[in-house]
């Protein structure tokens, strides 16, 4: 589980197949130093374990599934990635709770300035822009966001603090260019009740026999009745 604050912009030092995955070397001089093999970071908000640990780099390895659903095959060496270690216990809850479980691809439709913040618009599949909601929480490569204008048709836009575009890599970031996106965990479980037993998700239910709603009993057989009293708070 991530939070969507991004600790550290790595480079990528090299990509290599490997035994049916991908490898991946990501120089990163902060988070090297604590990294441990078996460890989960976040990367552009892909949560991939860390297989290897050497100086200042760590290396982690991406599956088939993991490069079908993300923008992992449009990287390339010397590229620079978003970092983020798994939450622990005891951690603030600054952004909102990130799973790492990247919903697909989405493309930036424009970026324009405004004062000195941008407003970047994202284009994306119908069926993630469901669990789209005003003002709600998205993670953009991993980035916490919050939804600032829309969700409109197929696209939504954000806005980019100058604080959010020091600490990552959306100060230069043009139209075109891929993102990974995460929907937010709460609302997908509220509009699809995602982690019900005996539910077929690949079939619509009958009204009558939908969810009412996000309830406490729904959270907790999710897991989240563990962070015991921390909020959660989207930011842009």
């Amino acid at each position: 589980m991530f939070t969507g604050l991004i600790r550290e912009i790595g480079r990528i030092r090299g990509i290599a197949p490997r035994r049916g995955v991908v490898r991946l070397d990501i120089d990163a001089p902060k988070l090297a130093t604590t990294a441990k093999l078996g460890e989960s970071i976040a990367v552009n908000g892909i949560c991939l374990t860390v297989t290897a640990v050497k100086g200042r780099a760590f290396s982690v390895e991406a599956a088939t599934e993991t490069r079908r659903l993300t923008t992992f095959e449009s990287w390339r060496r010397g590229d620079k990635v978003h970092l983020e270690p798994a939450l622990r216990a005891g951690d603030a809850l600054d952004g909102h709770l990130v799973q790492g479980h990247v919903d697909g691809p989405g493309r930036i439709l424009s970026v324009k300035k405004s004062g000195g913040s941008l407003l970047m618009t994202i284009g994306l599949p119908p069926e993630m822009a469901r669990y789209l909601t005003p003002k709600g929480s998205v993670a953009v490569d991993g980035v916490s966001l919050t939804v600032d204008e829309g969700p409109f048709d197929g696209a939504f836009t954000v806005n980019l603090i100058p604080h959010t575009l020091q600490e990552t890599t959306f100060c230069t970031a043009k139209k075109g260019r891929l993102v990974n996106l995460e929907m937010d965990v709460l609302v997908k479980a509220a509009r699809t009740g995602s982690g019900w037993p005996g539910i077929d998700h690949s079939k619509p239910l009958p009204a009558e026999s939908k969810p009412a709603g996000l309830t406490l009993d729904r959270l907790l057989t999710k897991g989240f009745g563990r962070f015991g009293s921390s909020g959660a708070k989207g930011r842009k």
